[in-house]
């Protein structure tokens, strides 16, 4: 009973990972969102690491102050995502950026324009799931997910068969052993029959 129990909630939590799995993989395409794996703690509090964060594009224009962006600082190769603090103008009247992360003490040191006409803006988070899609992106790891449950299936027939063989020997032994022998009837006693007239009263 518990060992059903048990594989019951195991497959149910591996039913669940999955279908999470499909949504966090569906759900760019179907909302025109961009996913990011957020593998620091720079806006823990507000987006917490190993979660997988979905952006929006939206004009540059109507950034403000307050929105989360995700972008490649000045002299930086990944992107980073930081919350806007400070819009100024320059000169030409180009907008100027700064960012911080929201658990960090101090406003991040570079100063930025963006030079694309649209933004990648957050829209909203999803903790933990971001470690999946890093875990995934290693090719052992990759080997795994399709090896895993192929020998699931083949375990679970080889555990089917040997238990149908077991239950097919114990047929064939019940089969073979000899009927016992059916126990003789007792012997009857005949019925008396009475010497004295049928309807005849004694006086």
């Amino acid at each position: 009973m518990m060992r059903r129990l048990g594989g019951g909630l195991l497959a149910l939590f591996g039913m669940a990972a999955l279908a999470i799995a499909i949504i966090s993989m569906l759900m760019p395409a179907v909302l025109h969102l961009q996913r990011y794996v957020i593998t620091g703690g720079s806006m823990t509090g507000t987006i917490s690491r190993g979660a997988l964060a979905y952006d929006e594009y939206v004009p540059a224009s109507v950034l403000k102050v307050g929105d989360i962006i995700t972008f490649v600082p000045p002299r930086m190769h990944g992107p980073v995502t930081h919350r806007i603090v400070s819009i100024r103008r320059d000169q030409n009247g180009n907008a100027i950026f700064r960012t911080k992360g929201d658990a960090n003490a101090a406003a991040d040191p570079w100063h930025f324009a963006l030079t694309n006409h649209t933004q990648a803006r957050f829209v909203f988070s999803i903790p933990y799931v971001g470690y999946v899609f890093a875990v995934l992106s290693l090719r052992w790891a990759r080997v795994a997910l399709i090896g895993l449950p192929a020998a699931l299936i083949f375990l679970s027939i080889i555990v089917s068969m040997w238990r149908e063989g077991g239950r097919e020997k114990a047929k064939v032994a019940a089969e073979s052993q000899p009927t016992g022998s059916r126990a003789a009837d007792p012997p009857t006693t005949p019925a008396k029959t009475s010497t004295e007239p049928m309807g005849v009263r004694a006086r």
